[in-house]
């Protein structure tokens, strides 16, 4: 069992494509974690993450803030309480349109070989 404060995990730069955007891994494989690994990000006001797509699905809820997920030809807007499901392959994008940080935890599963 583990347990420590978010704060404790570095926050990082979520790289290319994205704008005010932070990540922090929180539970990983490597402390454990065979099937998934829980990601907190942190996006300022006018952030945006990459709009992508990928072979794996995500579960989000929505800590603080307001914002929009961008879809194909959708818009939906978010706020703090509300769970996203972005299924597989599906082109999403989250954007801050708020005045204040969202927070998110962003649920993934592990790659398989």
């Amino acid at each position: 069992m583990k347990v420590f404060h978010y704060r404790d995990v570095e926050a990082k730069d979520a790289g290319e494509g994205s704008l005010k955007l932070s990540v922090r891994w929180l539970i990983t494989k490597d402390m454990g974690a065979e099937n998934f690994a829980m990601r907190l990000f942190e996006m300022k006001l006018g952030g945006y993450s990459p709009f992508h797509s990928h072979s794996w699905e995500h579960e989000v809820f929505i800590l603080e803030g307001e914002g929009v997920v961008v879809g194909v030809g959708e818009e939906r807007k978010f706020g703090a309480g509300d769970v996203i499901f972005i299924p597989s392959n599906e082109k999403h994008q989250f954007k801050n349109n708020s005045e204040k940080t969202v927070k998110f935890l962003c649920l993934v599963p592990h790659a398989r070989k």
